[in-house]
């Protein structure tokens, strides 16, 4: 295959988007990301999240954790197509234990959808993901769910929304009643009211009842004081709300809000329409060596996530990566810059959750998948010669941790070999003391020993005993003074542990000897948040 033209790269970019579902637990972050696969085509039947003893499941919720608990515990990766833009969609897990996952999947993509309860409005995980997407720039578009139930009042929820995340919002639509009484979404700028019916799974436009404008007096004799309200409403919405402004929403200063019900697939279309239009594009990387734009004609990549057993029967690990520049080609050499080794993969895929497609090329944006049996790592940069390192990628200090034990000692093998993959993909962080052969694992949160501990008997046939840890602190060490740094390790080897990145961490049980070890030794470095193990210890960023 050949290189294509720098019109055709040109071309190929700007059709892609590439954006992240976030939520708290339980806005239906996963029912939308569902219903925006059943509008765009990529699926004929949506799965019900709330189902769990039922054959089907969400598409995005493939592992057998996830269908028992009903819960997302893993970000998943799906593709498709709508109205001639490439879609790349990644549903996030909501449940804050989970939320390292979350924040390296928002270094992938260049728009995030926020889902939004309307009977809680903006809840504790919201905020900090909303955090994340202002600390790295990234655009946020709106989705005010559940409308079809009994929840708060429009008004006050964008007002909630405005004083909680620091955007203004712009509302493109606009209910008419709630719950019982919900008549519809007036669609602000197209002037037109889509006319809800309740029980309905539709998808088809044709069979969608649409009202032009609101100056109409038999519509208040059809939709009752909802609709008398609601006109209220947006008469004082259009007065006090500043235009639209692309340039503010791309500087994450305008958020553009839709309300609907996402089980009701009532409010989907509108989302979906608006990725394509307003959505940017696939923007400009950073790297050490400065930003890469999606147009330049080298191709380089960046591994945010690794998933084992995506299919059980081959026991093999995905790399995910974010296509940042260039044309990937099926069996084109590639660099791994951390190793300078090269190899050339033949059986790269594309994806829906856990289904797989063969893929012949991609460009940025695009999110594809390499299956390996290692040898990449979370945070690595891929290449086709140049020499590239992309920055961002994030790892937090664990805040509780177990020591993990084999039930079975013959199974010790296996114990080590589903711990290392699992602490590779960055679904828990697993620990190797210096002095010592026990196992740990950290964790911001308890559920994921939970999770990892389900995994290691399910997908590895290991049964592990856990029981908990002294350490409560842990923090990645670095040094410009080699000879200082030799000496820190040799007085505390007791505390210091590798990662599966082999990157050195010291570990103490409470936060105030914490302090007491960073006063002694100053010309250490002492990071809550690591990058990237490949870096140079002085490039670790303190970014906490």
């Amino acid at each position: 295959m050949s290189e294509p033209s720098k019109e055709v790269l040109a071309e190929r970019v700007e059709q892609r988007r590439t954006f992240a579902i976030i939520s708290h637990p339980d806005a239906g972050k996963t029912t939308l990301t569902e219903k925006l696969l059943l509008f765009a085509g990529a699926i004929h039947i949506a799965g019900s999240v709330k189902a769990r003893k039922a054959t089907r499941h969400a598409t995005s919720d493939w592992m057998e954790i996830e269908k028992q608990r009903g819960i997302s515990v893993a970000s998943s990766v799906m593709q498709n197509e709508y109205r001639g833009r490439d879609i790349n969609l990644l549903d996030t897990p909501g449940h804050k234990d989970f939320s390292e996952d979350t924040y390296r999947v928002l270094t992938a993509v260049d728009a995030a959808l926020m889902v939004i309860d309307a009977a809680n409005g903006v809840e504790a995980q919201t905020l900090r993901l909303l955090e994340v997407c202002r600390s790295r720039g990234t655009p946020v578009i709106t989705f005010i769910n559940k409308m079809d139930r009994e929840v708060r009042e429009p008004l006050d929820l964008i007002d909630e929304i405005e004083k909680a995340l620091g955007m203004t919002v712009i509302p493109f639509s606009w209910p008419i009643g709630m719950g019982k009484s919900f008549r519809g979404v007036y669609d602000l700028p197209k002037n037109r009211i889509r006319v809800f019916r309740p029980g309905e799974d539709r998808v088809d436009k044709e069979e969608e009842e649409i009202v032009t404008g609101l100056d109409d007096p038999s519509l208040a004799a059809r939709f009752g004081d909802e609709f008398v309200r609601a006109r209220a409403d947006i008469e004082l919405v259009r007065g006090a709300t500043p235009a639209f402004s692309r340039e503010e929403f791309l500087a994450g200063r305008q958020t553009p809000a839709f309300f609907g019900s996402a089980i009701n697939n009532f409010g989907v279309r509108e989302i979906l329409d608006a990725l394509v239009d307003i959505a940017p594009p696939p923007q400009p990387r950073q790297a050490l060596q400065g930003k890469v734009d999606p147009h330049d004609p080298g191709f380089s990549a960046v591994v945010f996530k690794i998933q084992a057993n995506m299919d059980p029967a081959h026991r093999d690990r995905v790399v995910f990566m974010r296509v940042c520049s260039g044309h990937f080609e099926r069996g084109m050499r590639l660099k791994i810059q951390r190793t300078g080794k090269e190899f050339r993969p033949n059986n790269v895929v594309s994806f829906l959750s856990q289904r797989r497609e063969l893929l012949d090329e991609a460009y940025a944006g695009d999110i594809i998948g390499i299956p390996t049996h290692g040898g990449i790592q979370l945070g690595d940069t891929l290449t086709d010669g140049a020499d590239l390192q992309f920055t961002g990628l994030p790892f937090f200090a664990p805040e509780i941790f177990h020591i993990v034990e084999v039930v079975n000692p013959l199974k010790t093998k296996q114990l080590r070999t589903g711990l290392m993959q699992l602490g590779e993909e960055g679904a828990i962080q697993v620990f190797r003391p210096l002095r010592n052969t026990m196992m740990l694992l950290g964790a911001v949160g308890s559920l994921q020993f939970d999770v990892a501990a389900h995994r290691l008997q399910h997908e590895y046939g290991v049964e592990a005993r856990m029981s908990p840890a002294p350490y409560t602190c842990a923090r990645w060490i670095s040094s410009d003074d080699p000879v200082a740094f030799d000496k820190f390790v040799e007085a505390n080897a007791g505390r210091l542990a590798r990662d599966a990145a082999d990157a050195l961490a010291v570990l103490t049980n409470t936060t105030f000897e914490m302090k007491v070890v960073e006063d002694r030794f100053p010309n250490i470095r002492f990071h809550k948040q690591r990058e990237h193990a490949g870096l140079m210890a002085d490039r670790i960023a303190d970014l906490a």
